[in-house]
């Protein structure tokens, strides 16, 4: 396209006269040095100064997306935002190439699909105005109190790695792209109340509280017999809790008795505990609940710690929240799936009509191997 960011160059012009390196290579050198803090900026070919420099410094290509260019210092700059922002810290050189294996596809399928809205944003004819970037960089100068350019320009380099140039190309990317997605996507994604409605009725049960129930214990602990298991403890600790038991059935209060003789913390508090979601309870527990009315008495039941005894103080069902509750919650939910499947299609049709040309072929397998996630209609964070 002529008017891409990259308009006028040739393939010739931007190519290393080095000799050609593995992509992933290259990158795992230059991240893992930038990692170990040695490396802030892109050396000068043929010497470390400007009066030291032997050449020229040159770009190796390694697509071009209908005529826009992706190069080696696109990719190397995305890798890095990619590991800082997973957190990754690489603990050998190894780790990190594996890591770059791993990442990789992700970040260059994100590169052509931000190079694709970004040509689709100029052609609808946005652009970041010299005002616009210029009011941009005053309010950053006047946030951060930098006082000139320079200071601006150092502390640019020094977090971003970036030059002025680059942060403006990077705004104006990311202006582009937000205002394809609102013409393109947003304006064409509806949900009316009636839909919100329709969901809310089809799925309940992702809108119901959980189910609870409150509890009283009596718990009396078996004596631990080092190195064995003694049937003698077992039996004396189930007489006592049966014995306990009883004396709730023959009309003592649960509360008293569990106060009196009750193993657990919970003594002090009459032996409640609760209330607990019902599905954190072990499925021995559960099945005694449920054979339970409230203010039902249990069997004593051997848990790890000894015999218990369980009464049923209270229980909550599973009941859905009304739905004007949950009615905005649905609304944003609902949208953002329509819109990550209607943004998924909209790439799609961006990326048949592109003319891809992949000047490195361990990169364009690569991509490729990132077709199974860049077709998928599930949005991030939802599976």
């Amino acid at each position: 396209m002529k008017d891409g960011p990259y308009a006028d160059h040739g393939d010739q012009a931007m190519q290393t006269s080095t000799r050609r390196v593995p992509c992933l290579a290259l990158a795992g050198a230059l991240l893992w040095a930038a990692a170990a803090g040695t490396v802030h900026a892109q050396g000068r070919l043929g010497g470390d100064t400007p009066e030291s420099a032997t050449g020229i410094v040159l770009q190796r290509i390694l697509a071009r997306v209908n005529g826009d260019i992706i190069t080696q210092t696109d990719l190397e700059n995305r890798q890095v935002a990619m590991l800082r922002q997973e957190n990754f810290v690489p603990v050998s050189e190894a780790a990190l190439r594996r890591k770059l294996v791993e990442v990789t596809p992700r970040v260059i399928s994100n590169a052509v699909d931000e190079l694709l809205l970004v040509q689709r944003g100029r052609v609808l004819g946005y652009y970041l105005s010299d005002e616009q970037f210029a009011e941009m960089v005053a309010s950053i100068k006047e946030e951060n109190g930098f006082d000139s350019d320079a200071d601006f320009e150092e502390a640019l380099l020094q977090a971003e790695g970036m030059t002025v140039t680059d942060f403006r190309r990077s705004m104006e990317h990311r202006i582009l792209v937000n205002q394809v997605q609102q013409i393109e996507i947003v304006r064409k994604v509806l949900l009316t109340e009636t839909e919100a409605r329709e969901y809310y009725d089809a799925n309940l049960d992702q809108y119901a509280e959980v189910p609870t129930v409150t509890l009283r214990e009596i718990l009396i602990a078996v004596p631990e017999t080092p190195g064995s298991f003694s049937v003698g403890n077992d039996d004396l600790a189930r007489a006592a809790a049966e014995e306990a038991r009883q004396r709730v059935v023959d009309g003592e209060d649960f509360s008293a008795v569990a106060i009196g003789i009750s193993d657990a913390p919970s003594k002090a508090n009459g032996g409640l505990i609760g209330p607990l979601d019902y599905a954190i309870l072990s499925e021995t527990v559960q099945q005694v609940i449920d054979g339970l009315e409230v203010g039902g008495i249990s069997a004593p039941i051997r848990t790890p710690g000894g015999f218990q005894v369980l009464l049923l103080e209270a229980r909550t069902e599973a009941t859905p929240l009304p739905f004007e509750e949950v009615k905005n919650s649905i609304m944003d939910n609902v949208f953002n799936d329509r819109r990550w499947e209607e943004f998924t299609r909209y790439l799609e049709e961006l990326r048949g009509e592109a003319v891809i040309d992949w000047k490195d072929e361990e990169l364009r397998r690569a991509y490729e191997r990132y077709e199974p996630e860049r077709t998928s209609p599930t949005r991030p964070g939802n599976n």
